[in-house]
């Protein structure tokens, strides 16, 4: 037999190798089949994840739920159920994939955000789109959870009607991006127009403009944000505050990334992309493990006052001076 603390253990703990043949290598008395049938047969959830989270989650009106999805790379596996292309933000492109949109909870300080929930993409298996998906976490974040937090952020691609009738009747405040080929309006009488098409004064661009959006029916307030090497941002909010500026938009942007940072930390320290079984429970299982190794991870860097890298990096610091005290290959040197 073999335990979820076991096989977290594993993912926290081996410096590169995260198949089955690995631990069973290196766990005394299991097998690779011992293996494979832990990840074919348990049944870890989301649901499981937030139990342990909400024991550290600092709560409250000013935190901010942030929602995004990431794709697991499988490009060089042809058998694995769960994989299918799909466009991956990582690589610009279409890749071989399991796709998981994420639900992240955030104070707004570097460092102190969580995963709170999240869902594997599988329409085939459940005919759920990612929208579906983010209006299933968020309705749940609110109603089951009892999350206080007041804002959301999102990107582009959940920045849908449906999505965001739902958070604004939430009564949550919402910053989002929009794809240029959206319509706006400004007045009734000026008609729908794209939103390369508006031009801007200076207060406008420090303020933003009072638009309607195509199919909405409540107002927005538009700002173009616009970078240093010229790329532009159509990003848009339903807070009525005088106090929002175009900077305000941009501190929300850089909250948003912590999204980002979660992403990476599952591919690089946990080995979420690494789990080569076929089965779509043991992908899930796998998956789940890496989002309980993660977590470990980031709660034990913060009792530490480190980063989650710094923490796994320290993992082999004995080994390698006993390497360099007694090294078990000698250093050759001639005969």
């Amino acid at each position: 037999m073999i335990t979820p603390e076991q096989y977290i253990a594993y993912l926290l703990s081996t410096p590169h190798n995260h198949t089955c043949t690995y631990l069973a290598d290196h766990l005394d008395g299991v097998s690779h089949d011992t293996v494979s049938d832990f990840l074919r047969t348990t049944r870890i959830t989301a649901r499981d994840l937030w139990h342990l989270v909400r024991g550290v989650l600092q709560d409250s009106p000013a935190a901010c739920l942030i929602v995004d999805d990431s794709v697991q790379d499988k490009r060089y596996s042809h058998f694995i159920e769960l994989v299918k292309r799909q466009y991956s933000g990582a690589e610009h492109g279409l890749v071989r994939g399991i796709d998981i949109v994420n639900l992240v909870h955030s104070t707004g300080v570097t460092g102190e955000f969580y995963p709170i929930d999240y869902r594997i993409y599988a329409p085939e298996a459940d005919g759920k789109t990612k929208n579906d998906h983010f209006r299933e976490m968020v309705l749940h974040a609110v109603s089951d959870k009892q999350i206080q937090a007041k804002t959301i952020l999102f990107d582009s691609w959940y920045a849908s009607v449906d999505n965001l009738k739902l958070v604004h009747r939430l009564d949550l405040r919402f910053f989002t991006t929009l794809k240029v080929n959206r319509l706006v309006s400004l007045t009734p009488e000026t008609g729908y127009v794209h939103l390369d098409a508006l031009e801007w004064t200076e207060a406008q661009l420090q303020h933003g403009i009072s638009v309607k959006l195509k199919e909405l029916p409540f107002r927005v307030r538009l700002f173009k944000v616009v970078a240093p090497d010229g790329h532009i941002d159509w990003a848009i909010t339903n807070a009525s505050d005088p106090t929002v500026t175009t900077q305000v938009v941009q501190t929300q942007s850089d909250v948003r990334w912590q999204v980002e940072e979660l992403h990476r930390g599952l591919k690089q320290l946990t080995g979420s992309e690494r789990c080569q079984c076929r089965s779509a429970r043991s992908q899930r299982t796998h998956l789940a493990c890496c989002y309980h190794a993660w977590l470990s991870l980031a709660v034990f860097a913060h009792q530490m006052g480190q980063t989650l890298y710094h923490v796994r990096e320290t993992l082999f610091d004995d080994y390698l001076r006993a390497e360099l005290r007694h090294p078990h290959i000698p250093v050759f040197q001639g005969v």
